[in-house]
């Protein structure tokens, strides 16, 4: 194979590198790790973050690409690669990729949603046509009697619930370990169960069980059947939720990562300095928010669209055009994006200058970049930081509007906005096709709010005044 490191893959992966050095960094320095032991102490917020990291997960397996290698015929030698772009989750869901349907079948279906002209023979020899529901290819097509299909549901669930079963006693014996210190294995257990650990490991246990005994019967029945249905060409809607988490965090991080300098530094200056300079960022700022941002972003993307199109030796795949279109959306929602949060960093800078300890500094002289960056930029990090995660939430489901309306990812790329687009006009449709809208609403659902529970713990242990409104209850 050939690995296709597209432009957003890189970001992704340069994102987690940074999370990893910043987190190397505050484990030095106990007055920066702190505020993150008061998160890891929170129950909602490490449940949530369970929740997360299966998603990361799945996104990040979905961030490294490749073309994979084809057999030459005529013998000669080099390496002949697929135009196919894939990734790792293409490759472990090769089952829900490449066992497609004609059209639209059910959740857990053996035969089409809608009935077709099937030619029959009969046992004199003649044709004749029949109004059928035909048997899928790969929806239940192990089954020898479709009468059996509720009792291999059953037992493949049960099979998968046994097998989550063994994971979590695994999990639990490890974080038992973990937890025991100098106490005895029962002991620790004990603790964990009535909750009177200081990290929340009831809660982790509780929501990784969930999340395991989901998990399990999925992953014994997704490969003989179509568990959440087929869309309109065939293609299997579990896999395309899948696929959707990737582009959802891309829309969320890479965003949020261009709207925080410009915000940070802009709202930041404008409140501590005053003056002329913050008639200019205001000035600034009040015009970008008088701009429809539907307008904007539409314009923007079409002459990007028109570029590509007028280039296309640039783009060898459609994967690449694909992934351009994503991060060109990302730079233009993050440059519209920024002024909330600049005008948030705005009053609390203007506040926080008037304070003694601001003043003091000044009086003696400090620098005013030091001043920012030492008195100034701490006391907003919990703003920023909860601010970052709520955007992150917002982010998500702006791209399913904008891919709804016609302005978002690429058509051709897998997101929850193309799913619930194209699953929009078959809301008519008598019988209804429910599950691709309801599949792209529960991943995200689920995905924005652990989001924004998260973010709730992360304010509760950033914010200063949240700490000291606890203690003066306590």
């Amino acid at each position: 194979m050939m690995l296709v490191p597209l432009t957003t893959d890189v970001l992704v992966w340069l994102l987690v590198a940074a999370i990893a050095a910043y987190f190397l960094y505050v484990r030095r320095r106990p007055h920066l790790l702190m505020p993150w032991r008061r998160v890891g102490q929170s129950a909602y917020g490490m449940s949530a973050l369970v929740v997360l990291s299966v998603f990361v997960a799945v996104g990040l397996l979905d961030s490294l690409h490749y073309r994979p290698a084809l057999e030459r015929k005529d013998g000669q030698g080099g390496a002949v690669y697929s135009t196919e772009v894939l990734s790792l989750l293409d490759a472990a869901a090769t089952p829900l990729r490449a066992r497609r349907e004609r059209t639209y079948s059910a959740p857990f279906a053996t035969r089409a949603y809608a009935r077709e002209t099937l030619e029959v023979r009969d046992p004199d020899g003649k044709i004749r046509q029949l109004r059928e529901f035909p048997r899928l290819a790969w929806g239940g097509a192990h089954l020898k009697d479709e009468a059996d299909r509720g009792g291999d549901i059953l037992v493949r669930a049960v099979q998968g619930l046994v097998l989550a079963l063994l994971a979590w006693c695994v999990l639990a014996g490890a974080v038992t370990l973990h937890a025991r210190g100098k106490m005895p294995a029962r002991e620790a257990w004990r603790a964990i169960r009535r909750a009177q650990t200081r990290a929340p490991w009831r809660a982790v246990l509780v929501t990784s069980g969930v999340l395991l005994a989901l998990a399990g019967p999925v992953l014994m029945l997704c490969a003989h059947y179509h568990i959440l249905g087929t869309d309109k060409v065939g293609r299997d809607v579990f896999y395309l939720a899948l696929k959707s988490i990737r582009t959802g965090l891309v829309i969320g991080t890479l965003t949020t990562l261009m709207l925080l300098p410009l915000a940070v530094a802009l709202g930041i200056m404008a409140g501590y300095f005053r003056g002329w300079i913050d008639d200019v960022i205001q000035y600034l700022y009040t015009t970008i928010n008088s701009i429809p941002g539907v307008l904007l972003i539409a314009a923007a993307v079409l002459l990007m669209q028109v570029y590509v199109d007028q280039h296309p030796e640039l783009f060898p795949t459609s994967a690449e055009r694909a992934d351009l279109r994503l991060l060109f959306l990302c730079m233009i929602l993050g440059l519209t994006s920024w002024t909330g949060l600049a005008r948030l960093l705005r009053g609390e800078a203007l506040k926080l200058r008037e304070l003694e300890f601001v003043q003091a500094a000044q009086a003696f002289g400090v620098r005013d970049a030091r001043i920012i960056t030492r008195h100034i930029l701490p006391n907003v990090m919990h703003i920023v930081l909860i601010s970052l995660v709520m955007d992150f939430s917002g982010l998500v489901l702006a791209e399913a509007v904008l891919s709804y309306v016609g302005v978002g990812v690429d058509p051709s790329m897998i997101s929850f906005g193309t799913m619930i687009n194209a699953a929009r006009l078959e809301m008519s449709r008598d019988p209804v096709v429910w599950w691709a809208l309801a599949a792209a609403f529960v991943f995200m659902f689920v995905l924005v709010l652990a989001a924004n529970l998260f973010a709730d713990a992360v304010r509760d242990a950033f914010d200063p005044r949240v700490r000291v409104g606890a203690l003066a209850a306590a």
